[in-house]
């Protein structure tokens, strides 16, 4: 029994901690106004995957992933909102800036609505339920397992993408062309994402 937990859990590591739209953001926030200002950000990333899990676990992904219709328009309004929030940040100044500026996108309603719109995120939620969950034992088991677990490894290692994030943009002080590299990085990232 433990070895699926260690499975599941190694699993969660490697997903959610790897890069994708939802660490990439969070690395773009932490380095325009720090990990402190991001922390609602980083809450409403955690908070918005907690109804993705239960609702695959529930069996939702198998419904879309069987209507290609509805699964095409669901990947282009994804990346459109993914885009969206990375696009905003083209002319925001950097943490160290004297006016870290009070109204910017990097705050719980924009986190906690990422996931939900993020394919990596559906598809590792797929993942875990498909391949992992099933081993850990009943349902309300798994349901805990998974839901809790991709809550504790969100928190955790998103958070370390926005820390890494603040450091990059302490370090390198007004540094318009990081800002925008990291943002590119960003679109390209959603871009793949919505290609595979």
């Amino acid at each position: 029994m433990i070895e699926a937990y260690l499975s599941l859990f190694g699993f969660m590591i490697l997903m959610v901690g790897t890069p994708g739209p939802a660490n990439l953001l969070a690395m773009l926030g932490g380095s325009q106004i720090g990990l402190k200002s991001c922390s609602g950000f980083l809450l409403g990333l955690a908070v918005g995957k907690i109804p993705l899990n239960i609702l695959i676990g529930f069996g939702f992904g198998v419904i879309l992933s069987e209507n290609t219709t509805l699964f095409q328009i669901f990947k282009y309004i994804s990346a459109v909102y993914m885009i969206y929030l990375a696009s905003r940040s083209w002319n925001t100044k950097p943490v160290n800036s004297d006016n870290i500026q009070k109204s910017h996108q990097f705050d719980f309603k924009h986190g906690v609505i990422v996931h939900p719109l993020n394919p990596k995120a559906w598809v590792m939620s797929a993942l875990a339920w498909s391949n992992f969950a099933p081993a850990i034992g009943s349902f309300p088991t798994q349901l805990v397992s998974v839901v809790f677990g991709f809550a504790i490894c969100q928190l955790t290692l998103t958070s370390l993408w926005c820390w890494g994030g603040s450091i990059l943009g302490r370090s390198l002080p007004n540094n318009q062309k990081l800002m925008r590299s990291m943002i590119i990085l960003t679109i390209l990232v959603v871009l793949w994402a919505i290609s595979s």
